[in-house]
């Protein structure tokens, strides 16, 4: 395929789960790639999966200043951005009670303080056209319990994807959003749960999925790779849910 032949990208959280799907996926449709993280063990993985051709960038998601550096080196290498993936994220569940002022913070910061630093770090060197997708969450249109930090952040990155598509289109940059349900991914591992109580937590959602399955990292970045591409011209602040029909019942 060549959806993004020529196109310059950049997958904030690119070396695992989704992000990592959608650079493969940005390199099939012929794109240059540049992906960001934190592990180095991941950011080692995904430099050799991915080839020397891809830029990877360790930087801390939740760092506001840090958002600069992400675009310094970008420039460097690229020159500019096509297409940007506003990926990376961290999922923290914890009941109301558990939570605490760092906790929340952290999520905040990389959930929502630091995609509004990037994508504002970002501005001087966006193509016009450009697209911006910002990856979101149903859990910003559902009531999960513990979730509720989740569900804060991703809610207000949906809102900003709705604002910035209003403030930035005059500049030919469309912003618009994804907001996967359950994918089956690392970030499950993350939660600091035991295996058995990862397997409760996982066959409890799994019954809140109408389509009997989790879904699959291919299928957001298939997504991506349409919001990313001159197909989706004419869509703008819009929202691509992906969830199996979680959100319907």
């Amino acid at each position: 395929m060549t959806r993004l032949t020529g196109k310059r990208t950049l997958v904030t959280g690119g070396t695992s789960g989704i992000g990592l799907e959608t650079a493969r996926q940005f390199l099939a449709e012929g794109a240059r790639v540049a992906v960001t993280g934190t592990n180095p063990a991941t950011i080692e993985a995904a430099r050799a999966e991915l080839g020397p051709d891809v830029l990877v960038i360790r930087a801390d998601a939740g760092d506001a200043a840090g958002q600069t550096a992400v675009a310094d080196a970008v420039a460097r290498v690229f020159g500019g951005l096509d297409a940007v993936f506003v990926n990376a994220g961290v999922a923290d569940f914890r009941p109301l009670d558990q939570w605490d002022e760092a906790g929340f913070d952290r999520s905040v910061a990389v959930n929502l303080k630091g995609p509004l630093f990037l994508v504002r770090a970002l501005l001087p060197i966006l193509a016009n056209p450009a697209s911006i997708v910002l990856n979101t969450s149903i859990n910003a249109h559902i009531g999960m319990p513990n979730s509720s930090v989740y569900a804060l952040t991703k809610a207000g990155l949906l809102s900003l994807a709705r604002s910035l598509s209003g403030e930035l289109i005059g500049r030919g940059i469309r912003v618009n959003a994804v907001s996967p349900g359950p994918i089956a991914t690392p970030l499950h591992h993350k939660f600091g749960l035991s295996e058995a109580d990862r397997a409760a937590m996982a066959a409890g959602i799994l019954g809140q999925i109408p389509a009997g399955r989790f879904g699959d990292p291919s299928e957001i970045a298939k997504a991506v790779v349409f919001l990313a591409s001159d197909e989706s011209a004419f869509t703008v602040g819009g929202e691509l849910i992906i969830d199996g029909g979680m959100s319907t019942l």
